[in-house]
C-alpha cells in the first residue's frame, strides 16, 4: 500500500521545502485561470440561447450584452486586485464578507464557494467528457466512467503537490489560449480581406420586434456565467512564491485580459458570421468550421476546447482547498482540513473535493448541464456580497483614495446584485436548490462551531471541574483461553501494581465453565477467575454488567476500574479475516463509556 502512494503520489516532502511548492506567474495564470478561460466556450453561447427565443435577427444585441459583461468583469478584477492587497492571506469573499459584513454574510460567501467548487469540477469534466463522446460516439455508454477516471488523474495529479500540477496542466491551458487566438485573429483576417459576407448578419442598431429588457437582462445574466472562476487567484494567494500579492494581483490583471479578448472575440465573431447555437455543434465548433473547414485546425481547435473544459475542474482543486483551510481555522469545518499532506498540499480538501465531485457525477450520471445556472449563481452571490463588503470597508476606514474604490466596488456590488436576481427570476427552476442548500450548510457551520466550543470549553483547565483523585486501580482482563496471548497480557496487569486483577471467562456452555476454571486455578491461583455464563452467546452483555458493577463499588472508593484486552496481532494483514475478531468489537464498545479506561495489548505472531 505504501510503496503504491509512492508511486501515485511520490516521495514525502520535508516542511522546509514548502517554499518550492509556491507557483510562479506563468504556471498560476495557467491553473488558477482555466475555469474562467473555460467559460469561453459556453458564455457566448449562453447569449445567443437566449437571443433565438425571439429570431436570429436579434443576435446584433449580442455585442452591447458582451460590452455589460466586459464592464462586470473589469469592475471584478478591479474590485479582487483590492481584495488581493486588502487580505494577502487568500480566503476571498468568505473573509471580505466575514471582516466586513459579519459571520453569516461571510458563510454565505464560504458556503456559496464550497459547493461551487464542487460543482466546477463535476460540471467541467462532464463537459469535457461529452465533447470527446461526442467525437466518439462508441464511447458515449461511458460517459460517467470516463468521467469519474478525469476526476481521480486530476486528484492524483493534485496530491503530487501544487508545482506538479501545474507544470502537467499548464500545456493544454496555454494550448487552448493559442488556438482561440489563432481562430479569433484567422476570423478578422477573413472579415478584413472580405471574404465574408455581410448578409449573414443584421446591422447593429436595426429594430427587432419582441425584445425586451427583461430579455436583454435574461441574456446579460446568461452571459455573465463566462465570469465564473474570477475569484478563485484572490482564495488561493499563498500559492504564489513571494511577494504573494504581487504576483497574484498581477495574475488576476493577467487573466482579465485574456479572457477579454476570447469572450469578446468569440462573440463578435458568432455575431458576423451568422452562427445559430445547434444541439449538435458548440459556437466555438461553429466559427472554427466557418474559418477553417474541417481541417486539421478546426480539430486542433476542438480537442484543446475539451481538455480545457475538463482542466476547468482544477482551478476547483486549487482554490477549494484554501478556502476550506480559512473555514477549519474559525473552526466552521472540521480541522482536518487545516493539515498539509506528505507532498505539503492540503490532501484532505483534495480528495474530499474530488470524491463529492464523483458523487455528483454518478448521481447526475454526468449530465450536469442544467447545473450550470446553479454552478454561476453559487458564483454571483459571493461576487455581491465581496463587493459590498469592500465598500464596507471603505466607508469605515476611508484610506487615501478611497472615493474611486468605493465606486469600483458599489458599481460591481450593483451589477452582480442585478445578475444574481435575474438568475432567480428567469431560472428559478434550475437555481431554487440554493435557497435549500444554503440554509443547510449556514446549520452545519453553526453545529460544528457549537460542537468545538463544547470542546474547548470542557478541556480547558480554567473552566474544567477538578478530577478526583485516583485510590487504586482494579484491572479487568476478558480471557478466551489459556494461550500466550493472555499470558502477555497478564504479565502486563501485573506490572500495573495493580490492587486487584480479575480475569473474567464467557463461556457459551456449562459444562465448558468447570473445566476452564479448574485448568486456571492450577495455571494462575493467586489471580481470581470470574466465569460468565452466556446462553445467548453475546460477550458484550455478560461482561458490560460485570463491569458496571465492579464499576460502582470502585466508585464509591475512587478506584479507576481498567480494562485490559489481549489481541493477537498475524504477521499478514489479509490473515485478519480468518480469525474472529472479538477484541476490536469488546474495545469498540468500550470506549464510549464513561469512567472506563481501557487498554489492548497485542501479541505479534511470527508466522
Amino acid at each position: 500500500m505504501i510503496s503504491l502512494k509512492r508511486f501515485l503520489i511520490g516521495r514525502p516532502l520535508k516542511s522546509t521545502e514548502l517554499g518550492e511548492q509556491k507557483l510562479n506567474k506563468t504556471k498560476a495564470l495557467a491553473i488558477l485561470s482555466s475555469d474562467a478561460l473555460s467559460s469561453v466556450a459556453y458564455g457566448p453561447e449562453q447569449i445567443l440561447l437566449v437571443l433565438i427565443t425571439v429570431s436570429a435577427a436579434a443576435f446584433w444585441y449580442s455585442i452591447p450584452i458582451a460590452v455589460g459583461v466586459l464592464v462586470l468583469l473589469l469592475a471584478l478584477i478591479l474590485s479582487y486586485r483590492q481584495i488581493i492587497y486588502a487580505y494577502p492571506h487568500g480566503g476571498g469573499a468568505y473573509v471580505v464578507s466575514k471582516k466586513n459584513l459579519g459571520i453569516y454574510p461571510g458563510l454565505v460567501a464560504g458556503g456559496s464557494l464550497l459547493v461551487d467548487y464542487i460543482l466546477t469540477v463535476a460540471v467541467s469534466v462532464s463537459a469535457g467528457t461529452d465533447a470527446i463522446t461526442s467525437a466518439f460516439p462508441s464511447l458515449h455508454a461511458y460517459n460517467v466512467i470516463i468521467a469519474i477516471a478525469f476526476v481521480l488523474f486530476i486528484t492524483i495529479l493534485n496530491l503530487r503537490g501544487v508545482t506538479e500540477s501545474a507544470s502537467v496542466l499548464a500545456y493544454p491551458v496555454y494550448l487552448f489560449v493559442l488556438a482561440l487566438f489563432i481562430l479569433i485573429g484567422a476570423g478578422l483576417f477573413k472579415i478584413a480581406t472580405g471574404q465574408v459576407s455581410t448578409g449573414l448578419h443584421t446591422a447593429i442598431g436595426t429594430p427587432v420586434a419582441g425584445i425586451s429588457l427583461f430579455l436583454l437582462l435574461r441574456a446579460f445574466a446568461s452571459g455573465s456565467s463566462a465570469l465564473t472562476g474570477v475569484e478563485a487567484i484572490s482564495n488561493a494567494i499563498p500559492n504564489f512564491k513571494s511577494p504573494e500579492p504581487n504576483n497574484a494581483s498581477k495574475t488576476l490583471v493577467s487573466m482579465g485580459l485574456l479572457l477579454a479578448f476570447l469572450f469578446s472575440g468569440i462573440v463578435f465573431l458568432a455575431y458576423y458570421y451568422g452562427v445559430v447555437p445547434r444541439a449538435e455543434a458548440t459556437v466555438v465548433s461553429e466559427i472554427a468550421e466557418e474559418v477553417f473547414g474541417r481541417s486539421f485546425m478546426y480539430y486542433f481547435i476542438q480537442g484543446t476546447t475539451a481538455l480545457i473544459l475538463i482542466l476547468a475542474a482544477n482551478t476547483g482543486y486549487s482554490a477549494f482547498p484554501l478556502l476550506a483551510v480559512n473555514l477549519a481555522n474559525d473552526r466552521f469545518i472540521p480541522r482536518m482540513f487545516t493539515i498539509r499532506g506528505d507532498r505539503l498540499g492540503y490532501s484532505n480538501g483534495i480528495i474530499i473535493l474530488g470524491v463529492l465531485s464523483i458523487i455528483l457525477i454518478i448521481a447526475f450520471k454526468g449530465q450536469t448541464e442544467h447545473l450550470i445556472p446553479l454552478y454561476a449563481v453559487g458564483v454571483f452571490i459571493p461576487f455581491t456580497l465581496s463587493q459590498t463588503g469592500m465598500m464596507v470597508k471603505w466607508i469605515r476606514e476611508k484610506p487615501k483614495g478611497w472615493v474611486p474604490k468605493l465606486i469600483i466596488n458599489s458599481a460591481g456590488a450593483l451589477i452582480c446584485f442585478l445578475v444574481t436576481i435575474m438568475f432567480f427570476l428567469t431560472k428559478f427552476p434550475q437555481v431554487w436548490p440554493v435557497l435549500v442548500f444554503l440554509p443547510l450548510i449556514l446549520y452545519l457551520f453553526h453545529r460544528i462551531r457549537k460542537h468545538y466550543e463544547a470542546v474547548a470549553e470542557q478541556l480547558r483547565i480554567t473552566t474544567c471541574e477538578p478530577s478526583a483523585p485516583i485510590e487504586g486501580n482494579v484491572i479487568i482482563l476478558p480471557v478466551a483461553g489459556i494461550t500466550h496471548v493472555v499470558e502477555n497480557s497478564l504479565n502486563y496487569a501485573k506490572s500495573l501494581a495493580a490492587d486487584q486483577i480479575i480475569a473474567v471467562h464467557i463461556p457459551f456452555e456449562r459444562e465448558n465453565e468447570a473445566v476452564f476454571a479448574e485448568k486456571w486455578n492450577k495455571w494462575q491461583p493467586d489471580v481470581r477467575l470470574v466465569t460468565l455464563h452466556s446462553p445467548y452467546r453475546s460477550l458484550i452483555h455478560p461482561l458490560t454488567k460485570f463491569i458496571d458493577t465492579v464499576q460502582r463499588k470502585a466508585g464509591e472508593s475512587n478506584y479507576q476500574v481498567t480494562v485490559v484486552i489481549p489481541q493477537f496481532i498475524p504477521k499478514k494483514a489479509w490473515h485478519n479475516i480468518l480469525h474472529n475478531q472479538s477484541s476490536l468489537l469488546i474495545r469498540a464498545h468500550l470506549l464510549f463509556r464513561r469512567d472506563v479506561i481501557v487498554t489492548t495489548v497485542p501479541y505479534h505472531l511470527k508466522k
